[in-house]
């Protein structure tokens, strides 16, 4: 797999840098050739993952990014904290399960609406999402 130069690092640091994540994950799906319908679930699916870095580990970041494998180009999020991490991520990864106040969809929506989705969790020292949204190269 290999990394394009579009390359954005986001600060995660209060809900209020959300929308810098949301707005960087709209304008890479476009550079990548997303259709708006998918540049909309791309940001939906960087929404959460921000969200939840702010709400849950009191901070982080997001890398989005252009990557590319034989003739598919998609895009990456790497959702990085070094909150409490996530003691039971299988439980984390199941619909309506919440650790906090929520309906407990954020996670695996992200599954759903990305092609691909990894998540390592290490309880006190933090969580690292890795999501990618992939299309044929034209």
């Amino acid at each position: 797999m290999m990394t394009h130069s579009e390359e954005t690092y986001i600060d995660l640091i209060d809900l209020s840098d959300t929308g810098a994540a949301v707005g960087a994950a709209r304008h890479t799906a476009a550079l990548a050739g997303f259709e708006e319908t998918d540049q909309f679930m791309i940001a939906t699916a960087v929404s959460e993952l921000a969200t939840n870095i702010v709400r849950y580990a009191g901070g982080g970041s997001v890398t989005i990014s252009i990557v590319s494998d034989g003739d598919r180009i998609g895009i990456e999020a790497v959702a990085n904290d070094s909150g409490p991490g996530i003691e039971d991520v299988e439980k984390a990864m199941q619909d309506n399960y919440s650790s906090g106040n929520s309906l407990g969809l954020g996670l695996p929506g992200v599954k759903r609406l990305m092609d691909e989705f990894s998540i390592e969790s290490v309880p006190g020292q933090g969580t690292k999402c890795i999501a990618r949204k992939w299309r044929l190269q034209t």
